[in-house]
């Protein structure tokens, strides 16, 4: 497994290895070794076609997370939230998938958002701490001051998503 950096500090490409052969493949998703992480929780998410998920994070309680798509493919965007840094505000996405078996970092005081881009798209996070629901705050995908181009007009989200607010109202209330 080899960690690429990305043009956004503390944010993480991993390349992983897959081994396959006629019972079909193997993976691995995370080393200790790459991040120095202590990683606590697995969750793993089904999503169809054009389903956007995010832009989600904890406020309290945050969360390094590291993003595999077991099955399908996925656009996946991480928001730079961390109040003292160069890059606040900016966001970067990546194309995850089966077949390119690479796996997302995401470190603590990051948005995190994705596109489902196949039929079928099977989704595990693992991350460092446990979801609290009390400091839960969603973004609107679709913000114009964040401007990220998901390639999709009218995506398929959830009532948490379509009540989500600004990036403006987020800086305002200095979550």
């Amino acid at each position: 497994m080899k960690k690429k950096k990305t043009n956004i500090k503390d944010l993480f490409i991993l390349q992983g290895r897959k081994f396959t052969d006629q019972r079909g493949w193997l993976k691995e998703t995370f080393k200790k070794s790459n991040l120095n992480k202590n990683m606590t929780l697995s969750i793993t998410s089904k999503s169809k076609k054009n389903v956007l998920r995010g832009l989600h994070l904890q406020t309290k309680r945050s969360q390094d997370k590291i993003i595999t798509c077991l099955k399908g493919k996925i656009l996946d965007v991480a928001v730079d939230l961390r109040k003292n840094s160069k890059t606040y505000g900016k966001h970067y996405k990546t194309i995850i998938s089966e077949k390119n078996s690479k796996s997302f970092f995401i470190p603590k005081g990051f948005a995190h958002g994705f596109l489902a881009l196949d039929r079928e798209n099977i989704v595990h996070y693992t991350c460092s701490d446990y979801r609290d629901p009390k400091s839960e705050v969603s973004i609107k995908w679709n913000d114009v001051d964040l401007k990220i181009n998901w390639g999709l007009k009218k995506p398929i989200i959830s009532k948490r998503d379509k009540s989500a607010i600004s990036f403006k109202d987020f800086k305002k209330n200095k979550r």
